[in-house]
């Protein structure tokens, strides 16, 4: 046995050592590297540095490459811990949960009592850097491959120990698997049980666990809504779906199933967790088969160009764009807090699916006893609050950045989750009301269909539930705004046939075929809702006329090779069906909460053309200016919008409150301007403090970061076809150095100092001619 063990270390040495060489000298490179393409000059000044070994998970940083995530911390023994998250790890009861814990422990440790410990968290090349003198380990995700790298140099020789911790129920493989009748369960005649993970046997140096879904809530969902109908025209997302990972590394060995640990000490020792989910593994076995070839195809890499390249990618992504202010009151939080949000986003949304508004997939917990309650102040790793669905007017807050900032490839999991969904979701509308195209409830599954919570458990009608949820679709017209902002700044046609236009025209067609029309002809939407705020007696809500009429002429103006003339008739003719925006006045006597000004009488537009009491907290009648844009600086009726703003009833800075862009977009520089310090100061309780507090929903608080970026985005630049309007709510006492990306594969960077633009760069020097500073 000490042979085989010496035989496995002494193979790997070589690698190893040479990896160890490239990670200590990969700063200096990167900086090279970065005076050479021109990277983001302001990231490294903005690294997250800690002085002191941490205690639990709530003293973790974020880490990860967009598919696999990692919250990585210390322990006051000098532990090192990985709680790992993957995209994709949704189990048979459609629940969004943690690959797995890692414990490392190093004999000696060099971190216990050490006066020179840091951490840092190094943004510019996507590594955490754990160090004590020249004991230096740093942990990092590869961006190119599905692996996370633990690697150590030791000033003397040292043992590490890698042991998996599960809070969730384990089974070893060799057990008679599967031993249920699930007869029940895949007939939807019943919800599936919570199963265990598998632990399979260990091998000389690699231990390996998955989660396998031996059935599925699928079918059980399907009919609880009653769409049995469509159970075989589409694939059960969730049945057969096989999530996991393996530890393995150069000089390692097994000491049981879930250990691994050095076979000799050593100065130099690395640790890799590679991860793999299968939609339909077909079982445990077949899984790992699939795993070992991708440990083979991974442990043959050049380690010292995938590091390399690992680094170029982040240069090269934090070189698309930025923005960096200096300046008095709260412009250095608010400047790195753009960044912090923007690192979490990216390190979270180049998987399978996009990453929720509740946590991201940088949730913490702890175990806990079987008998106890999860609770917010008490909960295990795969607990988040709201649940495991997606908002759509939560989650669009993480995207709509993205645009500006040039990571548009990050919106990938975002739309293609809709465009997966997209079949069974006109299945349910033919089904439900026998017309053609496609809707989307507000809160649903990844697979398009309302949350049970909502849909509500043996209903027996077609309408949902939830008074706040029932005739809530207007979020895919957001989607379908969202899709036409990506196609114009890239203008890809690929795009645009395959994503945008069949995805707008099925959701379009719902609209055009799911409501009356009046007297005089004009669309009627009744009943119906303005968002959750007046639900149930609407009529004719005004984020959906208005998204309406923001996203069809956009549509109608698509090449003509890209639509066909059915499609442009039909948009054309809702168009021109669509009512006026409901505009009425303010009540006498009535106090704006801003207090601007005398609104007495003076015209405001509506939440709705006919509306009752509110339930909720939202401003309906403003998206008229975000996300919709029809009003805003440099636009008519400017007035009409600014006096719709001063009378809302429900001011918001934080979470998903939108005052932040909208003020933005209205010009208000004072109000969008508290607005994102509010948004980048609404810090967490944890130790790293960009994991927003839950100001409604969960930690971090995504949202609450994607509406800080994009009200400091809207300050600066705000587009509109091919105007580009610079400055348009931006505070003089602002110094802001920039590069954003415009419609038209255009990128504007400038320097910002007095309220003044001084060395402009325009690409292509075409589009300079579109430049309008507003003054």
């Amino acid at each position: 046995m000490e042979i085989r063990k010496l035989r496995v270390f002494l193979n790997g040495l070589m690698i190893i050592s040479g990896l160890v060489l490239i990670s200590l000298k990969i700063d200096a490179q990167a900086k090279a590297s970065a005076v050479k393409t021109g990277t983001n000059p302001f990231i490294a000044g903005n690294d997250v540095t800690w002085n002191s070994l941490g205690k639990d998970e709530n003293e973790s940083m974020p880490i990860g490459n967009g598919d696999i995530a990692a919250n990585v911390w210390t322990e006051q023994n000098g532990d090192l811990v990985l709680l790992v998250s993957k995209s994709d790890a949704w189990t048979e009861q459609g629940k969004l949960v943690k690959i797995g814990r890692v414990r490392i422990k190093m004999m000696p440790n060099p971190f216990v009592g050490a006066a020179g410990f840091m951490q840092v968290l190094k943004l510019e090349t996507g590594v955490i850097e754990i160090k004590n003198g020249t004991n230096i380990v740093q942990v990092w995700v590869d961006a190119n491959h599905p692996v996370l790298h633990v690697q150590a140099h030791f000033e003397r020789p040292a043992t590490l120990q890698a042991a998996l911790e599960f809070w969730r129920p384990t089974m070893p493989l060799n057990e008679q698997w599967p031993d249920k009748d699930y007869s029940k369960v895949m007939t939807g005649d019943a919800a599936p049980r919570k199963e265990p993970d598998i632990i399979f046997p260990a091998v000389a140096n690699r231990i390996s666990w998955c989660h396998f879904n031996p059935d599925s809530y699928y079918p059980y969902l399907l009919r609880q809504e009653h769409l049995e109908s469509l159970l075989t025209k589409f694939t059960d997302p969730l049945l057969h779906r096989c999530f996991g990972a393996v530890l393995t590394g150069p000089g390692l060995v097994s000491s049981n199933d879930s250990t691994l640990k050095s076979a000799v000490p050593a100065k130099d020792l690395q640790l890799d967790l590679i991860a793999l989910t299968q939609q339909k593994a077909g079982s445990p076995k077949s899984w790992r088969k699939s795993l070992d070839k991708l440990i083979d195809r991974i442990v043959n890499i050049n380690p010292r160009k995938a590091r390399l390249e690992h680094e170029k990618w982040w240069q090269d992504r934090w070189s698309r764009s930025w923005i960096h202010i200096d300046g008095v009151d709260d412009a250095p939080k608010v400047s790195q807090g753009y960044l912090m949000q923007r690192y979490m986003v990216t390190s979270s949304s180049r998987g399978e699916m996009p990453p929720k508004f509740n946590g991201g997939l940088f949730t913490v917990g702890h175990n806990l006893p079987d008998t106890a309650k999860q609770g917010h102040a008490n909960h295990d790793p795969d607990y988040r609050d709201w649940g495991d669905s997606y908002w759509n007017q939560n989650n669009r807050l993480l995207y709509w950045p993205l645009i500006a900032s040039g990571d548009t490839d990050l919106l990938k999991p975002w739309f293609d989750m809709y465009m997966k969904a997209l079949p069974l979701a006109r299945g349910r509308t033919q089904i439900y009301y026998k017309h053609e195209g496609a809707h989307f409830p507000e809160t649903m599954n990844f697979w398009g269909l309302p949350r049970l919570e909502d849909f509500g458990k043996d209903n027996p009608t077609n309408e949902i539930k939830s008074h706040w949820q029932r005739y809530h679709v207007q979020g895919s017209l957001e989607v379908i705004m969202q899709m036409l902002d990506v196609y114009d700044y890239g203008r890809i046609k690929g795009f645009a046939s395959t994503t945008l236009i069949p995805f707008a025209d099925e959701t379009i067609t719902f609209y055009d075929q799911h409501w009356t029309r009046d007297g005089k002809g004009k669309i009627l939407m009744s009943p119906m809702q303005s968002l959750e705020t007046y639900q149930l007696d609407a009529v004719n809500p005004t984020p959906d006329i208005a998204g309406l009429m923001a996203v069809l002429p956009r549509l109608l103006s698509l090449p003509e090779e890209l639509t066909t003339e059915k499609q442009r008739t039909a948009w054309a003719r809702l168009l021109k069906n669509l009512p006026a925006i409901p505009v009425g006045t303010t009540a006498k006597g009535k106090v704006p909460p801003l207090g601007v000004g005398d609104l007495d009488g003076k015209p405001i537009i509506l939440p709705a053309e006919k509306y009752g009491k509110p339930s909720n907290s939202e401003n309906p009648e403003l998206y008229v200016a975000y996300p919709y844009r029809l009003y805003g600086v440099g636009k008519p009726d400017l007035e009409l919008a600014l006096n719709t703003f001063a009378a809302r009833i429900y001011p918001q800075n934080t979470c998903w409150g939108q005052d932040g862009p909208q003020a933005a977009v209205l010009g208000l520089t004072e109000v969008a301007k508290k607005a994102v310090a509010s948004e980048f100061g609404n810090y967490g309780d944890q130790r790293f403090q960009w994991f927003w507090k839950p100001a409604h929903d969960w930690i971090p608080d995504l949202d609450n970061g994607g509406t800080g970026m994009i009200t400091l985005q809207l300050m600066l630049m705000q587009c509109d076809d091919r105007r580009i309007q610079l400055l348009p709510s931006w505070p003089k006492e602002w110094t802001a150095d920039f590069k954003l990306h415009a419609p038209y594969q255009t990128t504007v960077e400038g320097h910002v100092e007095n309220g003044k633009i001084s060395n402009l760069k325009v690409t292509p020097k075409s589009r300079a001619k579109d430049i309008l500073i507003v003054k």
